[in-house]
């Protein structure tokens, strides 16, 4: 019998979930009760599936974050079963195996029936603070999407944003459990599409569809992407930053008696969500600027260490290390800027021929290729193309390389011997502008 079997006529709501896997381990009577599932039901399913009502572990999963012996304490908004929980949660190890325990009492409901204004603005509040306490732009964008489609009885919560060639693509989606995801087909939707949608937008409105069948023969062409999706019923919003529509995010089939409802709150999310993209925006910047080379755009020291530290040992490797040769003299001679142009030439001719493995640019004239999962022959050969492409674009670079048929040797040892053949090669090339 497992420790956490004596809380079974506990009044409080209990269960264990398995650390490793998300299975749930064990529900009590009160727990089964309050989620609405039977004693049998929750054995072998994913905790998100059982009380959250997911498709995906939950955004805002604690288990990295708790340690046996010490209680986390928190007041949270449920915004699946509608209550308010004072929650303790901590983990516990048994027999070599971790177990997320969870202890919470319940502090009422909070129904949407008798939802009042400051119930909304409770609500509201709710979604900014669990979404601000993720540890990314990007995470917290997840964790309000989730909780906005679990408050909101809704089957998917998503955002499309506009991409620089005027069409709109699905950023960020959470689906309730049982849901098709769509993200993955709604990349790169025409403008035209949406055209219509954007005329209310421009009007600071929304957009309701509370049937999506009457509009079947009003816009026939975004009836023909939602009818795909199962979509019955739907709320869009737009963002808008510096007065300029940036995207919009949207809600697909909520309970119709709770549309008009959402209506009102939609703008003040909106508005968060914007901050959100703004903040993910800075933060992306900033990693470009840690993790890109700023004249080649290639990635940095930095990006390659964080790379090789994550590579699969199991797959082969391919590694070019490559270095540009006369840049110093080019640069005396002709101006740094000519010799910027080298080296960006020089980049682009890797991209061209090994542009869908990694890229480096690991000095002020070396560059490295780590090309993962490819065969020896198709090195060589891309090798060969590079030598060609570079000699037809006026730029000379010794070549070393290295391949290997897994990456269980240390990388740096075989990025080493790629730097020494390169040298080589390097010093070959020397000796025989020497004799000219």
């Amino acid at each position: 019998m497992k420790i956490w079997e004596f809380y079974q006529e506990l009044n409080e709501i209990v269960y264990v979930v398995d650390v490793q896997s998300h299975e749930m381990v064990y529900m009590n009577r009160k727990a089964c009760q309050v989620y609405g599932i039977n004693e049998e039901e929750y054995k072998g399913k994913k905790c998100y599936e059982v009380l959250a009502g997911s498709l995906t572990p939950c955004a805002r999963c604690s288990n990295s974050k708790l340690m046996p012996g010490h209680f986390q304490e928190e007041v949270i908004y449920n915004p699946v079963i509608k209550r308010k929980l004072a929650v303790k949660e901590t983990v516990i190890e048994d027999e070599g195996k971790r177990y997320r325990f969870d202890l919470s009492v319940d502090l009422g409901a909070a129904g949407w029936q008798e939802r009042t204004g400051e119930d909304n603005e409770a609500m509201i509040n709710e979604g900014l603070r669990i979404s601000l306490m993720a540890p990314t732009p990007e995470a917290s964008m997840n964790v309000l999407l989730e909780y906005l489609g679990q408050s909101l009885s809704s089957e998917r919560v998503y955002l499309f944003e506009e991409m620089e060639d005027g069409t709109y693509s699905n950023t960020y989606e959470w689906c309730a459990r049982g849901v098709e995801p769509q993200k993955d087909n709604l990349q790169r939707v025409p403008f035209q599409v949406v055209s219509m949608w954007y005329q209310r937008f421009q009007e600071g409105k929304n957009v309701m569809i509370q049937n999506v069948e009457d509009i079947r023969e009003s816009d026939p062409e975004i009836y023909e992407y939602l009818k795909p999706q199962s979509i019955r019923s739907l709320l869009v919003s737009p963002l808008v930053s510096d007065k300029k529509i940036i995207g919009f995010y949207g809600v697909d089939n909520p309970p119709e008696k709770y549309l008009n409802h959402i209506t009102s709150m939609f703008q003040i999310w909106g508005h968060f969500i914007v901050s959100l993209l703004r903040r993910r925006n800075l933060v992306r910047r900033l990693e470009e600027m840690c993790f890109q080379d700023q004249l080649t755009g290639l990635g940095n020291r930095h990006a390659m260490n964080e790379y090789v530290s994550a590579l699969d040992s199991e797959k082969s490797v391919g590694i070019v290390y490559g270095d540009v040769m006369g840049l110093k003299r080019e640069n005396d001679a002709k101006g740094h800027q000519m010799g910027d142009r080298l080296l960006i030439n020089a980049a682009q001719c890797l991209r061209r021929q090994l542009g869908e493995y990694a890229l480096f640019r690991v000095g002020g004239d070396e560059f490295l290729a780590l090309c993962i999962q490819i065969e020896e022959e198709e090195l060589e050969e891309r090798v060969r193309s590079l030598r060609a492409d570079m000699q037809s674009t006026g730029v000379t670079m010794a070549i070393g390389c290295v391949w290997r048929d897994d990456g269980k040797e240390d990388i740096d040892r075989l990025i080493m011997e790629a730097d020494n053949r390169m040298y080589e090669e390097k010093r070959a090339w020397y000796s025989l502008m020497c004799q000219r």
